[in-house]
């Protein structure tokens, strides 16, 4: 019998100085079988730091035509492609086509920047990698349940995130496609 992907209900309170974004979000998100609980960090994350307008998670792993996340404007146009983790440049490439803008989140930076380095994407030079300390997303990661409340402020492109009563930290650092 196949597995079914699991639903977490995600309380987070998002105080993004950096961008003047103050909302309180109620994420609800499935886990498919094969994603890890980082990956799923780190989409949530990436839904966070990028919380607009227009802003939805897709099916994730399970999802092979599209990004972990979309934004589409009012008229239905895709305006941000967004990855997560270790995609390859064949998807950047599209998305970049595809969208006004694109980027990507994770937390196996070297990894990531290593694979692209000499690939083809559209415009690689505005195509922001995002890089997160593993070690944060693995700590936390370990700490979320289906129901989890989470507390999370950026600024200057820190990241200061409250879960389970415990406090981190963590820089997002940003490179580019060489």
């Amino acid at each position: 019998m196949a597995q079914t992907a699991t639903i977490y209900n995600l309380s987070i309170d998002l105080s993004d100085v950096d961008r003047g974004v103050y909302e309180q979000l109620d994420v609800r998100i499935a886990r498919h079988p094969s994603e890890t609980a980082e990956y799923m960090l780190v989409r949530v994350l990436a839904y966070c730091l990028e919380f607009q307008d227009g802003i939805l998670l897709t099916e994730g792993v399970a999802s092979a035509d599209e990004p972990a996340i979309l934004v589409r404007d009012m008229t239905g146009q895709i305006t941000a492609w967004i990855e997560v983790g270790l995609p390859d440049a064949s998807r950047l490439h599209r998305g970049s086509k595809i969208a006004k803008r694109a980027a990507v989140y994770t937390h196996k930076g070297r990894q990531l920047l290593s694979q692209l380095a000499g690939s083809k994407v559209h415009k690689s030079e505005s195509v922001p990698i995002y890089a997160l300390d593993s070690e944060f997303v693995d700590e936390v990661s370990r700490l979320i349940d289906r129901r989890s409340s989470i507390g999370l402020s950026i600024t200057e492109q820190q990241i200061y995130l409250t879960i389970s009563g415990k406090d981190f930290t963590t820089s997002i650092h940003q490179h580019r496609i060489s």
